[in-house]
């Protein structure tokens, strides 16, 4: 039997490992991505495709489908309600730098991380910012969050959505697995080793030096960024 790993995609394979998925110990890990046993899941047959090579869930609407119309566009009042907070204007900003980045778009990078320097200043600061409501928003994003995401994006046949569903999703349950093992360990478990993180997805690598391929999106180790703790006075 094999059992595929929820975060990078590696596959254990019972026959070629000689080894029982069972057997292993409880703190054994993803060789990718470090990932723990208990995001591993028994490898499912592959769906089938149809003459368009398209799964279901990446057809196209079919024409007399509700394809966001204007009549769905949300009112003035509507608006309002949904304007983005600080924080997420930062965070909005800091993303289309990166773009630019991408794009070789200098003064453009250079005026949306003014803008995201901006707003990041402008964020009010949280009675209850502590790892246990991280933690439990994460949770949220995992068992709400993304399932709700990709369903609309499935059914609106978004490709690029569904892909930013899997990316995020799998980049969100191994930072789910970093917080918790912090709240348990606390920052001992970081001790002597590096975070390195992927400028690309985001994914969070815990070790001497990145991974060669980032496991969600294979982007070379280049990519990985050093990040460095901070200095208590």
């Amino acid at each position: 039997m094999k059992y595929v790993c929820s975060v990078c995609g590696y596959v254990y394979d019972e026959e070629k490992e000689n080894k029982l998925f069972s057997e292993l110990p409880d703190t054994w890990t993803c060789p990718w991505c470090k990932a723990p046993k208990a995001l591993f899941g028994p490898k499912e047959a592959e769906p089938k495709k149809d003459g368009a090579g398209e799964t279901a869930a990446a057809k196209k609407p079919d024409a007399g489908q509700d394809n966001g119309s204007e009549e769905d566009a949300p009112g003035t009042e509507d608006v309002r309600e949904t304007l983005a907070s600080a924080g997420e204007m930062s965070v909005m900003c800091s993303n289309l730098a990166r773009g630019c980045e991408k794009q070789y778009r200098q003064e453009e990078e250079a005026l949306f991380r003014q803008l995201a320097e901006y707003f990041a200043a402008r964020i009010p600061d949280e009675e209850d910012a502590g790892m246990e409501r991280l933690a439990s928003m994460t949770a949220q994003d995992l068992v709400e969050g993304y399932p709700a995401l990709s369903a609309e994006a499935s059914a609106k046949a978004d490709r690029g959505a569904l892909r930013i569903c899997t990316w995020g999703e799998k980049v969100t349950r191994i930072q789910d697995v970093l917080i918790n093992r912090y709240i348990k360990e606390g920052s001992a478990f970081l001790k002597d080793t590096d975070v390195w993180v992927c400028s690309v997805c985001g994914f969070i690598y815990t070790g001497d030096t990145p991974p060669d391929l980032c496991p969600v999106c294979k982007v070379p180790d280049w990519k990985f960024e050093k990040m460095e703790g901070r200095v208590s006075g």
